[in-house]
């Protein structure tokens, strides 16, 4: 896998717009977030994570989108490569960039979301994710499953 630093580049407003997600993992376990709204999605399952401001880093996004959803701080690791070895594609036509990620203390919390819980990975399937999240989250399950979760170069200390 290619590391934070795999995609470099800020936002631009060309083309679809640039989401980000973090697959936090502590252990066997992966964090799912229940989405509250719009009602169409309300009920399904995600990885936390929002959209990249114009002129934004992905990664300094992904922490921002972290802090505010979760109230967390975390370490970024590799990216999750998507079908094609770029991002992942998902709802509105958006493109998701997603990274490995841990938690640097502390609870999750559903600052934004209905609910988060820990899913072992074992159990993914079980949990009603938004269906363009099930194939990341089963790319994320085999990254953790192939290779010990590692940090990629990031900048986190």
């Amino acid at each position: 896998m290619s590391g934070a630093g795999g995609h470099a580049g800020r936002a631009s407003t060309a083309g679809p717009r640039l989401v980000v997600a973090g697959a936090l993992i502590d252990g066997s376990r992966l964090l799912a977030a229940q989405r509250s709204s719009p009602p169409a999605l309300a009920g399904l399952w995600e990885l936390p994570g929002g959209k990249v401001e114009d002129g934004e880093d992905p990664v300094e996004a992904l922490r921002r989108e972290l802090r505010e959803e979760l109230g967390l701080e975390v370490t970024v690791g590799a990216v999750v490569p998507g079908p094609d070895g770029g991002d992942w594609p998902v709802l509105g036509g958006h493109m998701m960039r997603v990274w490995l990620c841990t938690a640097r203390g502390g609870s999750p919390r559903a600052l934004d979301h209905a609910q988060v819980a820990w899913v072992d990975v074992r159990d993914v399937d079980a949990v009603p994710w938004l269906a363009p999240d099930l194939p990341i989250v089963r790319a994320v399950v085999d990254a953790v499953s192939m290779e010990p979760f590692s940090y990629s170069r990031t900048g986190d200390e």
